[in-house]
């Protein structure tokens, strides 16, 4: 388990783009993760997606997606951005959408790695609300050193 300190700790991100609230699962011997992003009305993109009908965009789901398996990557490594290390998101194979993610919403994200090449990172990811996919895709990371 992850709470947001820990999580800020391996993520550069920062509000309004950090989208993993925290870790219920994090099996690196698995080499997989369980997190969770809670969708509120206060998102400063619903202002203008849309107006009269929430919706969040796809692009923040699937963003949302790569930071979990970056949180993977980085525990499965034992490194951190502090040491000089950063996963970029980098591309998407298999990608599907399946429902709207709305306000009130709790998304969660799973990720499982499935392996490695170069510095280049896949992983299997998934994410849901209560219970009921609404976004797949095999997301591509590539580890680099700053």
């Amino acid at each position: 388990m992850m709470d947001i300190n820990e999580i800020r700790e391996y993520l550069p991100h920062r509000y309004p783009f950090l989208l993993v609230d925290r870790v219920v699962e994090l099996d690196t011997d698995a080499k997989r993760i369980r997190a969770y992003k809670n969708v509120t009305i206060n998102e400063p993109f619903f202002n203008g997606h849309f107006p009269q009908h929430p919706i969040m965009p796809g692009v923040l789901i699937i963003e949302a997606m790569a930071q979990a398996a970056g949180l993977l990557g980085f525990k499965m490594m034992g490194a951190t951005p502090s040491d000089g290390t950063l996963y970029y998101f980098v591309g998407s194979d298999k990608l599907r959408f399946r429902q709207p993610v709305l306000p009130g919403d709790q998304l969660v994200l799973e990720a499982k790695f499935l392996g490695v090449k170069r510095g280049i990172w896949k992983f299997e990811c998934q994410a849901s609300v209560d219970g009921k996919a609404v976004c797949s895709a095999e997301i591509i990371c590539a580890e680099r050193e700053l």
